[in-house]
């Protein structure tokens, strides 16, 4: 959960200063927020020192990450005031980012978008980079989908181009230096640098580095490490040029979206943007930033029932508009409208949410539930169950060991081959010990005994748990199976100890060996040729249904040394 700091003083300013710290704190649980401290409360202020709020923000709400978001949000949540209109303001002569063709290569997308006539003030200088660097840290996903720059619009000049370059070619002076360096140079200028270093990795061993020019041919940026300085913005900066480079294309939008409606606030006709062109190498042409309002239908029977209350349409209507929603009734529906800065609202549930936070969770009536049910174990768990005190009862002892596995462990460790239709395996691993989802449990039992070879031998372990297989007729393209693994370590092979052990959990299942019935449901070994197994002493479980037919349930052998 992303957490900002504000100044305490400034947002009540902004509220009306109605506010102390007990009834703010109030006020923040009732919107779905939460203020994590005051720093005034501690009584440590230096001197000149300005008390700062703590407040910590729900993941997706990408338009409360700054002082702009949060006390607008805020306004309009205590009706003082009205949810803002963003608007688009096409120019003359819009500027323009040509897209060469190798920037596929690294980073294939860019937007932008110009802030005219915008007033800075140290406050909201800093509240800019705070944003950018909180919609690093969390939508962009430290920078590896998204990479913002920010530059003043009046030392460059269109129509911009954002190229692929070869590292020894890109020359410039980066941010808040004095040396001009190449591509090079600044991966290695920057090796020590707290802050950059962790975003090197992202182009480091890339032939070519993206990279930003003017018509100049004066590099702007280098994304997704830094900016010129030849373009940086100050405090006298009045025009404010946005470029995001990004691989994801959704994301990259909704980062500009949020950029732009939270600081054309402060611009000469405030929540107003005017549009960059982007021509990409096809021919194709696109305009940013895209500020249209989003059109969601739902009804207030769904409504109300989801939240558990009973309002008509029209207070519905009312109650939406204090949280920046914007809705019409229709008959028996009402059309909702989302603004650029409510991403995080996809379904009609999220409208419902927020229906609750605007009526109020704690007004929500109580209502006890008058339906009769009866409660009743899942009969998979239930099956599990039986399993599972059957051997411990029998004197083993129960592990519970992790999900995911090395392929190595589940496959060659085991003699196994892996046929690629089996296992489903991790796209990013953080270690080679999880790389996959296991297909087995004796993997993470035999790393148990490993684990615990200073106890006295005979080891008896045993699990009952879920293994995951990949499975092409469902949805998700996997399912969980639920399997019963025991094994016993010892120096000599006792086979007829984990036979036996087998033998008692199949009667406690009301199914027997053959050796003790010829009709009905019962089970039997079938000698098989099993890698894991040493040859000759593994065998197949078979349950053989009272028809005659047959189905494998599993093996049973003594390990191969391998």
């Amino acid at each position: 959960m992303p957490t900002i700091d504000i100044d305490k003083q400034e947002l009540f300013d902004y509220l009306g200063n109605q506010f102390d710290t007990a009834s703010f704190r109030e006020l923040c649980f009732e919107f779905g927020i939460e203020l994590e401290e005051d720093s005034s409360e501690k009584g440590q202020l230096a001197e000149g020192e300005r008390a700062q709020l703590k407040i910590d923000i729900p993941a997706n709400r990408y338009d409360l990450l700054c002082f702009e978001g949060v006390s607008r949000a805020l306004g309009v949540f205590l009706r003082r005031e009205d949810p803002p209109t963003y608007k688009v303001v096409p120019a003359a002569e819009p500027h323009r980012i040509t897209v060469s063709a190798e920037c596929a290569q690294v980073r294939p997308f860019v937007v932008g978008a110009v802030l005219r006539g915008v007033t800075l003030t140290a406050e909201r200088y800093q509240s800019f980079i705070d944003l950018q660097d909180k919609l690093h840290h969390n939508l962009c996903k430290k920078r590896e989908l998204v990479s913002i720059g920010t530059h003043d619009l009046d030392t460059v000049e269109g129509p911009f181009t954002y190229e692929a370059q070869r590292p020894e070619d890109i020359q410039f002076v980066p941010l808040n230096q004095t040396e001009s360096m190449n591509g090079r140079r600044v991966i290695e200028f920057y090796e020590d640098d707290q802050h950059i270093k962790k975003f090197l990795h992202i182009i480091r061993d890339s032939p070519v580095y993206p990279v930003v020019y003017d018509a100049k041919r004066r590099v702007m940026s280098l994304p997704p490490l830094i900016n010129s300085e030849h373009s940086k913005i100050s405090l006298d900066t009045r025009n404010i040029l946005i470029e995001i480079t990004a691989t994801d294309l959704t994301k990259v939008n909704m980062t500009l979206n949020i950029l732009v409606t939270m600081f054309s606030k402060y611009c000469n006709e405030p929540f107003t943007v005017e549009p960059v062109e982007v021509v990409y190498p096809d021919g194709k042409k696109f305009v940013y930033p895209e500020l249209e309002q989003r059109l969601m239908a739902t009804t207030g029977e769904y409504l109300n029932g989801i939240v558990g209350i009973e309002k008509s349409n029209d207070e519905i209507s009312e109650l939406l508009k204090k949280m920046s929603l914007e809705a019409e009734v229709q008959g028996d529906k009402i059309n909702v409208k989302l603004p650029a800065t409510r991403p995080d609202i996809l379904q009609e549930c999220d409208i419902a949410e927020d229906l609750a936070i605007a009526f109020g969770y704690n007004r929500i009536p109580r209502v006890q539930n008058n339906e009769a049910t009866v409660a009743a174990p899942h009969p998979l768990n239930k099956l599990s169950d039986i399993v599972r005190r059957e051997i411990a009862l029998a004197g083993w002892t129960e592990a519970l060991t992790l999900s995911l596995c090395s392929h190595d462990n589940n496959f060659a460790h085991l003699r196994r081959k892996d046929n690629g239709d089996e296992v489903v395996v991790l796209e990013n691993p953080k270690s080679s010990e999880n790389q996959i989802c296991r297909t087995l449990l004796l993997p993470g039992l035999l790393k148990t005994v490993c684990e615990n070879k200073r106890y006295a031998l005979p080891l008896r372990v045993f699990e009952v748990s879920d293994v995951v297989l990949k499975n092409a007729a469902v949805e998700r393209g996997a399912q969980n199976q639920r399997h019963a693994c025991a094994l016993y370590a010892s120096n000599e092979a006792r086979f007829e100890i984990v036979q036996g052990l087998l033998d008692e959990v199949m009667k406690s299942l009301n199914v027997v060996s053959v050796v003790e019935a010829n009709k009905g449901v019962r089970y039997c070994l079938e000698e098989a040729d099993i890698p894991t197994y040493l040859p000759g002493r593994g065998a197949n479980v078979m349950l053989i249904n009272e028809d005659g037919s047959s189905l494998e349930l599993g093996t049973i052998g003594i390990l191969h040394p391998e």
